[in-house]
């Protein structure tokens, strides 16, 4: 994990504020696998005897997953879908209670056995959100801790009251002054947005509960344990030593000394006498906490540990890192065994009965034999060794060769996942995006449609974008990263609104060919297409008894009184989205935003329920999508010069510069000259101030795009046609290229473009 800073507006700063941004998330995958890694897990054991246990486990995609288990089967029952940046753990509180903590700086509570909803978010914390602790008798008390080198302690049923929208209608007041609104940092940052509906950014707690803070701690706070009875609270991160808490009152009870790196991972016994602790220096400790000392040192692993599990009796504990190796130690005669190696760094650990359950890097989640109950009987296998107290011994047995075998070599099953996006790239045309898994299998999408459209395989992914390059020229509308395992596409404006393509190169039918379509405004229409048209239901509902619906075409008319705001389009077609812009509901994206109060949320598109107003949305998307208004734009156009070829006989048409839509095609431009040099109109036509030449795009209607655009009545003579050819830098140019293509590829000056025109030889 790494710390940045807030991206949020202070209230004291005088820079204006930053306008919020909208992101879409894609998946080309049912919504029922996790795409990056698996940073938590958690298990719940069912109360009847024939009922199902749950795996909770949480991912840096952003989301919580329940499975039900069988024999030999885990199912997918549920996705929890609320959080905006890595889940980084989640624990059980009581008997239904989820609780999970982010990067994206919150707290969730979600109901186990719900479909996914989530009850409330707490925004207590300034920074990333490491890690959880909960205990197990005492059913209401959870901790967290963080980068911001908070701690918290919780009274869950005291924090959390019922909400009456089903959706995810947080109660944010629950920030306090300490971090006030300071929440919205976009996800390139790379810190994301977090998460959440109908919120109030207020300095007051909600319904007036404030968790116990447990002050203290100078830095990162990354490992938390708790007791059974929640009478006593472990934490450590970079300090370097065992801090020891009582939760209740927030006060310091000792702090223990030993490690010589950070401290990655805890455990208390359930009388909360003793307590192990796992670090980046790979030693593993046991600490007496009634002797206020460390009794044992384990040197087990390599490299750091970062997951601990102990059994029901504190006899022994399983251990994993960044070794990528699982060890079983008995804590008492200091045997050790290698149970299994990963491929990928293991994260978290969870024991469930006679087996346990191994999180990694990897998006997959694997069952491995533990004997639980009996972890003595592995032991009866041999290859066991003895942990040193020094790190060091370790890693020279290791170094001599002599790493033990491990016990077991196969999983009993896995949950897969599908594997991250770890490369991409956006491509010329800035609507394609080139994609690398961790599997190495590279991808090409669509992302105005958000799914795949071509699956190369495992191809280089370097000599695929050399192949995929276009010497075409579009502004960069968009951003992307691949830091939830999947492409995440940032719209920020007014920069989102410089991209244009005509509908005839979008293969746009029922449009005339030379009408302008705004890539931004027209993905936006089709990412909310299901929000409008519920809307819509609810709206039209309401129209005749109150009154005050307003239609889409009085809003166009009411918002061209804007002298700074352009109206875009047609308000009849408003609610029409192209083929191009048409999103999947098999995998459909899911939104990440903010809107005027409270912190950003995170939605399926499918699941939007009209609800949402300005209140969660930007109000530039609010407008650009319900009001046809765009924000101001620059540069959507081309000053250029057009002059004859030197040395040609060609007349001159005109010595004033001429200007045009970036994207005009150069056989437009063919076109104006042909058109000039037949029909011989007078120079004093033709614009030389800088805006629109008619013919060159200005007016669609007075286009000079085929014979229909010549003058009726001319002798049959003046309808033969000239052929002419292009030229920049006396390079001879494709129909196909725009003005702005040519501008960055063959031109390559800032002085205003120049183009030549000749007659082709021979003709």
């Amino acid at each position: 994990m790494h710390r940045v800073g807030s991206a949020g507006n202070n209230t004291n700063s005088n820079r204006p504020r930053k306008e919020k941004r909208l992101t879409y998330v894609l998946n080309d995958t049912a919504d029922t696998k996790h795409c990056a890694g698996i940073n938590c897990l958690a298990v719940l054991k069912s109360s009847a005897s024939d009922g199902c246990d749950y795996l909770f486990t949480g991912s840096r995609d952003g989301t919580l997953k329940r499975w039900a288990l069988g024999e030999n089967a885990a199912t997918c029952s549920a996705t929890f879908e609320s959080h905006v940046d890595w889940v980084n753990d989640t624990v059980i509180a009581g008997d239904s209670t989820l609780v999970s903590c982010s990067s994206d700086t919150t707290l969730k509570t979600w109901n186990c056995l719900s479909e996914g909803t989530c009850t409330r978010t707490f925004r207590q914390h300034s920074d990333y959100v490491t890690c959880l602790a909960a205990a197990e008798k005492n059913t209401n008390v959870v901790a967290s801790g963080g980068l911001g080198g908070e701690v918290f302690v919780w009274d869950i049923e005291a924090a959390v009251t019922p909400v009456s929208k089903s959706s995810d209608v947080v109660e944010d007041d629950c920030s306090n002054s300490m971090n006030g609104s300071a929440n919205l940092l976009p996800i390139s940052s790379p810190r994301t947005i977090s998460s959440s509906n109908s919120i109030r950014t207020h300095t007051t707690q909600c319904h007036g509960y404030v968790p116990i803070a447990v002050k203290g701690h100078k830095e990162s706070v990354y490992a938390l344990a708790m007791n059974g009875s929640g009478s006593l609270l472990v934490s450590g991160g970079t300090e370097k030593v065992v801090r020891v808490w009582d939760p209740r009152t927030g006060s310091k009870n000792m702090k223990l000394r030993g490690h010589a790196d950070n401290i990655r991972a805890l455990l208390l016994d359930s009388t909360g006498r003793y307590c192990l602790s796992g670090s980046s220096d790979s030693m593993i400790r046991l600490w007496d906490l009634g002797q206020q000392r460390c009794v044992h040192s384990y040197a087990v692993h390599t490299d750091s540990v970062w997951a601990l599990a102990s059994t029901p009796t504190f006899s022994h504990v399983y251990s994993g890192g960044r070794d990528l190796s699982l060890y079983l130690t008995d804590l008492t005669t200091r045997e050790s065994l290698l149970l299994c190696t990963k491929e990928q760094p293991i994260l978290q650990l969870a024991l469930h009965d006679d087996s346990i359950w191994v999180a990694t890097t990897d998006s997959s989640v694997c069952r491995w034999p533990a004997e639980g109950r009996t972890p003595q009987n592995v032991f009866q296998r041999g290859g066991s060794f003895l942990a040193g107290n020094l790190s060091f011994s370790r890693a020279r047995v290791s170094l001599e060769g002599s790493t033990p075998a491990p016990v077991y070599k196969e999983p009993i099953f896995t949950i897969p996942g599908t594997p991250a996006i770890v490369q991409h790239e956006i491509l010329n045309n800035r609507r394609h995006v080139l994609t690398k898994d961790a599997a190495g299998s590279v991808k090409l999408w669509e992302i105005t449609r958000g799914v795949v459209i071509e699956d190369y395989g495992q191809v280089s992914f370097d000599k695929k974008k050399e192949q995929l390059f276009e010497m075409v020229s579009i502004p960069a509308w968009f951003t992307a990263d691949t830091r939830l395992g999947c492409l995440s596409v940032h719209l920020d404006t007014p920069q989102c609104f410089t991209a244009e393509m005509y509908s005839v190169d979008l293969n746009i039918t029922g449009k005339p060919e030379d009408d302008k379509v705004n890539l931004a405004r027209e993905t936006l229409k089709g990412l909310l297409v299901h929000w409008l048209a519920k809307r819509r239901q609810r709206h039209g509902t309401q129209a005749s008894a109150n009154g005050d619906v307003v239609s889409g075409k009085d809003m166009t008319a009411r918002s061209s009184a804007h002298s700074r705001i352009e109206v875009d389009g047609n308000a009849e077609n408003d609610s029409l989205v192209y083929p191009p812009f048409e999103f999947s509901t098999v995998s459909p994206p899911s939104i990440i935003t903010e809107g005027s109060q409270g912190g950003p949320w995170r939605k399926k598109i499918t699941e939007l329920d009209a609800t949402e107003d300005e209140k969660d949305f930007p109000s530039w998307v609010l407008d650009c999508v319900l009001n046809n208004r765009l924000p101001p734009r620059e540069k959507t156009k081309c000053s250029f010069y057009l002059h004859p070829c030197e040395g040609s006989a060609v007349q001159i048409l005109t010595q004033g510069k001429l200007s045009a839509p970036r994207i005009l095609r150069m056989h437009k431009v063919v076109n104006y000259v042909i058109e000039k040099l037949v029909l011989d109109k007078p120079i004093d036509s033709l614009n030389t101030d800088g805006t629109y030449a008619a013919g060159l795009g200005g007016q669609p209607q007075h286009s000079a795009g085929g014979e229909g655009s010549l003058r009726s009545g001319l002798k049959p003579w003046q309808k033969l046609r000239p052929s002419i050819e292009i030229l920049c830098n006396n390079q001879v140019l494709s129909p196909e290229m725009s003005l702005a293509t040519v501008r960055a590829y063959i031109w390559k000056r800032p002085e205003d473009l120049v183009l030549n025109y000749r007659m082709i030889q021979g003709k």
